[in-house]
């Protein structure tokens, strides 16, 4: 376990771009240790609502932005002001914290910790990825990592599972890297796979995939 609290964290898979288009977001990702804590209280949920759609637990992150579907070739002029924001910005110390719903179909975890930050270093991510002429949907910043989705008909599960997290509260990490992920495998039915296209350590600049 990490106790000083040192800059760590999490990862995606690495895969090919076979697709001419992708999905993107940039986010950011718990360390394992974290992640391991959470889903040892997610035990019984897991237990009680199988049919649940449950997201894996190496592809959980925090999502900053999501910029939809992208051609390929959109993509890589993101990479030097990227660059540049995360040279510039520092780590964060968060925390994963209790759980709840939206429209109780998706089970979420919140996030404690440096809130007032995290809405900065949001802010800041999309304003850059304006700045270089990519579209995406507005949405309000609400910072959660999503954990599953209800089946059609079987919203209870996700309410009562997010009350089953309702008294969690994960230990203290620090987010020190920033992730440019996309998806172009795994859609339909089954599980969306993610891949990292970069990553970048906050303050230090750039950080190979």
């Amino acid at each position: 376990m990490n106790e000083s609290l040192e800059p760590v964290s999490g990862s995606f898979a690495t895969e090919p771009v076979r697709a001419a288009t992708t999905r993107v977001f940039l986010a950011l990702a718990p360390p394992d240790d974290a992640k391991d804590e959470l889903a040892r209280a997610l035990g019984p949920a897991y237990a009680a609502y199988p049919r649940m759609r449950w997201n894996r637990i190496e592809d959980w992150h925090i999502t900053l932005a999501f910029l939809g579907e992208l051609p390929v070739t959109a993509v890589p002029p993101l990479t030097p002001p990227l660059t540049g924001l995360a040279a510039r910005r520092a780590p964060l110390r968060l925390a994963l914290h209790g759980g709840g719903h939206f429209d109780e179909r998706v089970l979420w975890s919140g996030i404690t910790g440096d809130l007032e930050e995290l809405h900065s270093l949001a802010a800041e991510v999309r304003a850059v990825v304006r700045e270089c002429g990519v579209h995406f949907p507005e949405r309000v910043f609400r910072p959660h990592l999503t954990l599953a989705r209800s089946r059609r008909g079987d919203q209870a599960a996700t309410v009562e599972a997010a009350a089953g997290l309702a008294g969690f509260a994960g230990r203290a990490w620090v987010a020190g890297r920033l992730y440019l992920v996309g998806s172009n495998v795994g859609r339909g039915p089954g599980p969306i796979r993610y891949r990292t296209i970069e990553a970048w350590d906050l303050g230090r600049g750039p950080e190979p995939a």
